[in-house]
């Protein structure tokens, strides 16, 4: 039998990985591969440098997001997806697919202003 320590079931341990708006989108930036910490600051438009690093660290922990060092100069850091990361993005996939066939319930409940802004056709 499974223990699932603190967590109530595998979803509620499963939403612990991907908790917050940039856990995601991470994943989601590294797909195409490695990437060094600048590069996936600026595909990432508006989280703070505090927050992504906050992030990749948790990501880490939990064994989806994979960092290595090259003993460079300059020194150069790359994140990439381990392979739970890969199988944690599949099935991401999809609720991101359901998230699309009902985007307008999705953007109407956000009220008018955020409709007009957030989904534009």
């Amino acid at each position: 039998m499974t223990t699932l320590g603190k967590y109530t079931c595998g979803l509620d341990a499963a939403m612990a990985v991907v908790d917050g708006k940039w856990k995601p989108l991470i994943l989601w930036e590294l797909q195409e591969g490695p990437k060094r910490f600048n590069v996936l600051h600026r595909s990432l438009t508006g989280i703070s440098q505090k927050m992504l690093t906050q992030h990749l660290k948790e990501m880490q922990r939990h064994g989806v997001v994979h960092r290595e060092s090259y003993h460079e100069v300059p020194p150069r850091v790359e994140y990439s997806m381990t392979p739970a990361g890969v199988e944690l993005l599949e099935a991401l996939e999809p609720l991101g697919d359901w998230a699309t066939k009902h985007i307008d319930q999705i953007c109407a409940a956000e009220g008018a202003e955020l409709t007009a802004v957030l989904c534009q056709p």
